[in-house]
């Protein structure tokens, strides 16, 4: 497949929307299959807040050999997002100004400032085109944002069960899940511990958001007709010690921070003028139980960015649909690009 772990080392001064600045800061990536000679067939992948930079990891079913996004035919990018525990830039690294770790005062990026750092990362492997994006979740957040900056950047744009700025309703999941690392006596603690117990109490929250009724009614039955110790119950406790195996409170606290912070319209231009720059042929597609990103979010993106398709993926599994329904997103992706 080749497959490749990358970093990529920024040299300078990156200020952020929220009026901080961070200097000389790294980016992971993954790179699979070869460039070609035109550099015509690069493709960016965006992942959603948890995962990684490796995109045949979490999307088993789009990426790899035989797959939609084939490395024998594409040049895949995808870049671990800036504050994310998997390599790039994130609290558990070194602020140059004290020496010290930056813990609780990391400068989170929000999706603007992330596509900020991903357009560096591009100048910096020399490409001047990217046939396809695609990213769901937080990861089309970032996906939009770009395409914003870079109007004629993208050929094909995916944006998956995503939005121009994060609702209130999504800011109140997020908060909900911060107050829940906050209530661990150990979270003010300046350690790469800090709030373990908590992330486990967050998961928890977080995944009710990103599943539907039908999602654990399906799933999640008693058969017994227990009276306690439910499959739900069991559940829930199960992903939340699932992601503190293989994540950190201080990341999932500050990525938390950058989802909520995504508006296109922060700047000069209301985030319709912003979609409306896009000149991408554009299939938007929502998820229809999707309770986190709603498909009313995605219909605002297709009414907004020019020639823009909405497609609604019919599915049980909420807005993690995204990750699980192979098929029916293989079917739109092959309309969308023949």
């Amino acid at each position: 497949m080749n497959k490749k772990l990358n970093t990529y080392h920024y040299k300078g001064l990156l200020t952020l929307e929220s009026g901080r600045t961070i200097q000389d800061f790294k980016l992971v990536y993954t790179t699979l299959g070869e460039i070609s000679p035109n550099k015509d067939n690069v493709v960016w992948i965006f992942h959603a807040m948890t995962a990684n930079s490796d995109p045949s990891d979490w999307w088993a079913g789009m990426v790899g050999e035989g797959k939609f996004f084939d490395p024998r035919k594409y040049f895949i990018i995808c870049a671990n997002m800036p504050g994310s525990y998997y390599g790039s830039v994130n609290p558990l690294d070194k602020n140059d100004e004290t020496g010290m770790p930056f813990f609780q005062d990391f400068p989170f990026f929000t999706p603007m400032d992330m596509a900020r750092s991903y357009e560096q990362l591009r100048l910096s492997l020399g490409i001047s085109a990217i046939y396809m994006g695609i990213g769901g979740s937080m990861g089309g957040q970032q996906l939009i944002a770009w395409a914003c900056l870079q109007p004629t950047l993208f050929k094909f744009l995916v944006p998956i069960a995503t939005n121009a700025f994060h609702s209130p309703w999504g800011k109140a999941f997020n908060a909900s899940q911060r107050m829940c690392i906050e209530a661990d006596p150990t979270w003010k603690e300046r350690s790469p511990e800090a709030g373990m117990e908590g992330l486990k109490v967050a998961r928890s929250v977080a995944l009710i958001s990103y599943r539907h009724y039908d999602t654990y009614g399906q799933t999640q039955q008693d058969l017994d007709k227990a009276i306690e110790n439910t499959r739900s119950e069991s559940y829930q406790k199960y992903q939340g010690e699932k992601l503190a195996k293989r994540f950190n409170a201080l990341s999932y606290y500050m990525l938390t921070k950058s989802m909520d912070s995504h508006h296109l319209g922060r700047g000069v231009l209301e985030a319709e003028e912003m979609l409306e720059r896009i000149n991408a042929k554009t299939l938007v597609i929502g998820i229809s139980s999707d309770l986190l990103f709603p498909v009313s979010e995605q219909r605002f993106l297709a009414k907004h960015i020019p020639g823009a398709q909405l497609k609604v993926i019919e599915s049980i599994y909420g807005h993690d649909g995204f990750l699980l329904e192979h098929e029916k997103l293989n079917d739109l992706l092959n309309g969308l690009i023949n």
